[in-house]
């Protein structure tokens, strides 16, 4: 690994002594590129860093640690992932589907580590979940998307039309509403699909719905989450009930989702990076995925769209906000 002159000055004789007594390489760089800042892409960062801080990888051991957010923008997401590259930074960890597809398309050399990727496969930024052989390996937040269903119909039984509103122009996105679409027919339901290419259309996407939906299911799209709010105005005030895939919508007005922990994921996506700063090469490390489900219900956001849920449904909840 490549010791950086600033961190040299920074931290001197006693940062490497530091690194050597906690098992670690000096001056060794992580840099974190994120498509947008919002509560599940910012627990990924945290837990990433929360990850290499356990290890005893810190800036006060020599740690070069740099993040940096695309605010949404596919060209600054880009123009983040040269930065990083011209840096020769040792691993780059890529933050969701447009951060990610970045920075795999900015090298063939530096080592990529990708989180909160849906589809790392259909996104093209590994041929298999099999050990890639390439710069590339990460953790999906892929989820069993039946299971969605169940709570879909374990909320609302009779539900019949599911509205979803997403980005057509995010890979992760387009792929859960080709599936949702499937298996909601198979369940007797339909999919009424509302497009927001980008953030600001996310409310306006959101009323197209109302009259032509029982309910309104998000998937991890990153334009909707972080612009939940809007959402959540609509939900409020049309009476149309919203269930996400993301827990950390819930507290923010969804009636629930059934999802990751996306702390544990940035746990596991940190768990990768010191494996590769350990010497193991991307390549030969398996993408991953988050079988740890929880259930996250919010007993407000479901009085006042108009939603009554059973004793035993508020039981089994991971945590229950009031």
């Amino acid at each position: 690994m490549k010791l950086r002159i600033s961190a040299k000055l920074a931290f001197g004789a006693l940062a490497v002594a530091g690194a050597l007594v906690h098992g670690v390489a000096a001056a060794q760089s992580v840099a974190v590129s994120s498509i947008v800042e919002h509560p599940a892409l910012d627990a990924i960062r945290d837990g990433v860093k929360e990850a290499l801080t356990e290890a005893g990888y810190t800036e006060a051991n020599g740690l070069d640690w740099e993040f940096q957010t695309a605010q949404g923008n596919t060209a600054i997401a880009a123009q983040i992932a040269r930065k990083f590259v011209g840096e020769k930074v040792d691993v780059i960890v890529a933050i969701a589907t447009p951060a990610a597809q970045a920075v795999v398309a900015a090298t063939k050399t530096i080592p990529v580590v990708y989180s909160a990727v849906t589809d790392p496969v259909a996104a093209q930024l590994v041929s298999t979940m099999d050990a890639s052989g390439t710069n590339v390996t990460g953790v999906s937040d892929m989820l069993v998307l039946s299971k969605q269903v169940d709570l879909i119909k374990q909320i609302l039984p009779d539900a019949k039309r599911v509205g979803m509103v997403y980005n057509p122009g995010e890979a992760n996105s387009v792929v859960v509403v080709k599936e949702m679409r499937e298996l909601l027919t198979q369940a007797g339901m339909t999919l009424v699909e509302a497009s927001a290419a980008r953030t600001v259309d996310v409310g306006a996407a959101a009323r197209s719905l109302i009259g032509k939906v029982d309910v309104i299911y998000t998937n991890t799209d990153n334009n909707v989450v972080s612009a939940y709010e809007a959402l959540v105005k609509v939900g409020n005030d049309a009476k149309i009930p919203l269930i996400a895939s993301d827990t950390d919508s819930v507290p923010r007005g969804a009636i629930a989702a059934m999802g990751v922990n996306y702390r544990n994921l940035g746990l596991q996506t940190g768990k990768v990076v010191i494996s590769i700063l350990k010497g193991e090469k991307p390549g030969d490390i398996p993408s991953t995925t988050s079988d740890k489900l929880e259930l996250f219900v919010n007993l407000t956001a479901a009085e006042k769209q108009g939603v009554t849920l059973s004793d035993a449904f508020i039981k089994s909840a991971t945590k229950v906000i009031e």
